[in-house]
């Protein structure tokens, strides 16, 4: 077996590459830096502080183990559709009332309007990626102090 295996490499190099890369990016997911559009519900990343004109491309992934500044609760497509307007402010947060605050509690079990020590931090796409397609908006469960933390807030059933 471990010669149709070597044959295999040699015969199929370029496979082979790709096929190792693959499993490095899928075991080392946790750890590295990745776009914005490869998050996953549960995953555990540290997001750059957010203001109203900050773009952001990348995120740092981390095992929800250690130290990290937020974990993705939901994930959600805006209505729009291809010839859909902007939203804008006032229509993200329309759609963040409707979809990521329940969603919140459903994720973590705790109620959003009561609770003192986490929040909502969202990514909505610019103009130009909308204009594009991109009506991805995902939803990141944080601490309302800042800090980072350890573990996953996902409630167990």
């Amino acid at each position: 077996m471990g010669a149709a295996v070597l044959g295999l490499v040699k015969r199929f190099p370029i496979w082979t590459a790709i096929g190792v890369f693959a499993l490095v990016g899928y075991l080392f997911r946790d750890f590295v830096t990745g776009s914005v559009t490869d998050l996953k519900v549960g995953d555990c990343v540290d997001l750059p502080s957010l203001t109203a004109n900050t773009t952001v491309k990348d995120v740092q992934h981390h095992p929800c183990g250690d130290m990290h500044h937020g974990e993705v609760f939901f994930i959600g497509t805006a209505p729009g559709g291809s010839s859909g307007a902007y939203p804008g402010a006032s229509g993200f947060d329309s759609f963040l009332s409707a979809q990521c605050v329940p969603a919140f509690r459903s994720y973590t079990g705790f109620d959003y309007e009561t609770d003192k020590t986490y929040d909502i931090e969202f990514l909505t796409p610019t103009s130009e990626g909308w204009a594009k397609g991109d009506h991805t908006i995902d939803c990141f469960v944080v601490r309302v102090d800042g800090q980072t933390f350890k573990g996953s807030l996902r409630q167990t059933p």
